[in-house]
């Protein structure tokens, strides 16, 4: 059965450590000002946090074959643990940036852009999401059309993390190639490099939270870029981002405990020392009843998610099946997002007045918290694909 090893609670410590000394004190002002630490990116490769799935020859620190996918749940989660956006931009650089590129693409693109991915000199994003086009995929427009050694693409894309910060170095964009024998929209991944002409990165959306991480849309007009940028073979993007969305689902799992772990460590403090009527206020049953069930939905969420982090690991030893991790993952997401949003429902509850003051970090976490529902997939897509894994009839 899986536990965390003693490496895993000593590597914690370094991170938390990090992200004690590093973000806390910036934090606020960084969430109020809507900015990106550009500069905390190099100091996050340095501590060889986007390298834990990456294999040596690229920079990283895993064995051949594969990475060690629960130390980077151990990272997500302490990172998330004192800022939600900080913890998305390791999840999305890892798992939407680095991912597809080290999974599917060539020795000369893995080269080309991994070992400044991994050391933090750049960022990567993932373009899947269009305004018209979520957890329909399918239903992508974008499209990319081949004229002679080049691929010329159109099309626009939506709420992509990581894809307009000083440092971008590329987006791996999803786009229509050409049309399947059943009538489908045969869909392939295109590598497209930043400052690449006819590629637009529009303004950063104004977000209810995650206020650090950098989000734009993007806008693809005649955007010409090399045949060799497609990642992996034609037709094969559908099964590319499914399989990025499955690691993914993992990683937002961790991001999520480390909002609910916040919670429950702020809501039990501040229990503790805010007084009323003579006494504190966790005296009160309402209260502290309240903070028992955080309590159990942390420990459930935790348990869940390390178990998922550990069957990734598990299956690049060639000991589990990918239907197995497709399965927790989706478990574990659903269940970890919905415990964190109401984690943060309970702990903003506990401070009462208190807690819709912005100078108090449950307000900033409440805020963050109703993304982790939606993105990697919606809880009611994780939902479908628990019954799928069931054995369900399905429409």
């Amino acid at each position: 059965m899986f536990e965390l090893s003693q490496d895993h609670e000593d590597f914690r410590k370094v991170v938390r450590d990090f992200a004690e000394k590093e973000v806390a004190p910036n934090i606020a002002k960084w969430d109020a000002d809507a900015y990106f630490p550009t500069d905390l990116v190099p100091k996050m490769g340095d501590l060889g946090l986007f390298g834990l799935v990456v294999p040596e020859e690229y920079g990283g620190s895993a064995g051949e074959g594969g990475g060690d996918f629960t130390s980077l749940c151990v990272a997500i989660e302490e990172l998330g643990r004192v800022d939600q956006s900080i913890g998305i931009t390791l999840s999305a650089g890892v798992g939407l940036g680095i991912n597809p590129i080290l999974t599917f693409g060539n020795d000369e693109q893995k080269e080309r852009f991994l070992p400044d991915l991994v050391a933090g000199r750049a960022l990567a994003g993932f373009g899947l999401t269009e305004p018209e086009a979520g957890s329909d995929a399918r239903a992508t427009r974008t499209k990319a059309v081949r004229d002679g050694d080049e691929w010329v693409i159109s099309g626009a894309k939506a709420f992509i993390t990581n894809s307009g910060t000083d440092i971008t170095s590329v987006v791996t964009v999803t786009a229509r190639t050409g049309t399947e024998d059943d009538g489908t929209a045969q869909i392939s991944a295109i590598l497209v490099p930043a400052g690449t002409p006819g590629f637009t990165v529009e303004p950063a959306y104004h977000k209810l939270g995650w206020h650090v991480s950098d989000t734009h849309g993007l806008t693809f007009e005649g955007c010409r870029v090399p045949a060799g940028n497609l990642l992996g073979a034609e037709g094969e993007g559908f099964k590319q981002f499914l399989k990025t969305l499955d690691d993914g689902r993992i990683a937002i799992s961790a991001l999520a405990v480390g909002c609910a772990q916040a919670c429950l460590e702020l809501a039990t403090d501040y229990a503790k020392t805010r007084t009323a009527f003579g006494r504190p206020i966790g005296v009160n049953q309402g209260i502290a009843f309240q903070i028992a069930d955080l309590a159990v939905m942390v420990e459930g969420a935790r348990m869940l998610t390390y178990k998922a982090a550990w069957l990734k690991d598990e299956l690049h030893a060639g000991r589990r099946s990918v239907k197995e991790v497709k399965h927790a993952a989706a478990i574990a997401k659903l269940y970890s997002t919905e415990a964190a949003v109401t984690a943060t429902r309970i702990a903003t509850q506990v401070f009462g007045g208190n807690g819709f003051m912005e100078e108090f970090p449950v307000a900033r976490f409440y805020r963050d918290a109703k993304i982790l529902e939606i993105g990697e997939g919606t809880s009611e897509v994780q939902r479908m694909l628990i019954a799928r894994g069931l054995g369900l009839p399905q429409a």
